[in-house]
């Protein structure tokens, strides 16, 4: 009898902790109509004050070694491209023109690009030389990494783990009352540099960084060409980026699919002159 208390109680506590839970629309769909709600059972904010974290420490490493904005040409370019793709991020999320957006070059070898929750944003040299990279490539890049921010799929990363936590605990992660901010910045920095998003999180990055680089002036086909390098690339010397974004003949296809509802949006906004720029 006391046995079956404890579990009916325990199983209490379970459904109270994931009543706590939010089912939540991120983003608006925009012309690539991303409409999937999200489950999230840690905060925005907690999540970005992570991101923080990790981001600080990251900075500050490149900063020691000196490899942080080294190269002034590269990070202007940078710079001139993310200030073209920020203003339209409104068309996803008004909210996304207030948040404290940080672009910053890291000098090295290594081929890798990230943008964490909150807009903080580092690009890897070494993915911008060894690819031969135009602008309208590094556009597709980046529109694909704030993406990811946009549509939190760190944070979504972040409950799904936590909900596998509550079913082990219990209790203690009631009592804990969630991750601490150092937690949640080891637990950002792990979804940057280490696993892959799932498939569904991909295809979301993948379409609506289409839209942006498209709403921004940049050429969306160049988008095609862009994970054609990499696929080309992973034969030969595998870019950091994807071990987290694996490419494949998929997304091309999937890119090829939405290239009629973001044309449009591109030849409103492209800048005369060379589309790729």
């Amino acid at each position: 009898m006391n046995r079956f208390r404890s579990t009916n109680t325990l199983m209490l506590v379970l459904s109270l902790a994931l009543a706590g839970c939010a089912t939540v629309q991120t983003t608006r769909p925009g012309a690539v109509d991303i409409e999937r709600k999200q489950t999230m059972l840690v905060s925005e904010a907690s999540v970005e004050q992570g991101a923080q974290q990790a981001y600080l420490g990251e900075v500050q490493k490149a900063g020691a070694s000196g490899k942080l904005n080294a190269d002034p040409a590269l990070t202007a370019r940078i710079h001139r491209i993310t200030d073209r793709l920020i203003p339209v991020t409104a068309t996803f999320r008004p909210d996304a023109l207030n948040w404290k957006w940080e672009v910053n070059t890291l000098t090295t070898p290594e081929m890798n690009a990230y943008c964490m929750p909150g807009g903080k944003i580092m690009v890897y040299s070494g993915l911008v030389e060894k690819l031969q990279l135009n602008d309208a490539e590094i556009a597709t890049v980046l529109g694909h990494e704030m993406s990811h921010a946009l549509r939190e799929h760190t944070r979504e990363r972040v409950s799904r783990g936590y909900e596998e936590q509550v079913a082990l605990v219990g209790l203690e992660v009631l009592i804990g009352a969630g991750p601490g901010t150092m937690a949640l910045a080891n637990q950002v920095a792990s979804a940057t540099f280490e696993l892959p998003h799932d498939r569904q999180q991909e295809a979301e990055a993948d379409v609506m960084g289409l839209e942006l680089m498209a709403r921004a002036g940049y050429d969306p086909h160049e988008a095609i060409n862009l994970w054609k390098k990499m696929m080309a690339a992973e034969k030969s010397e595998p870019p950091q980026f994807l071990s987290t974004h694996p490419a494949s003949a998929n997304r091309i296809a999937d890119l090829e699919h939405h290239m009629p509802q973001v044309l449009p949006l591109y030849l409103a906004a492209a800048p005369k002159g060379n589309s790729a720029l």
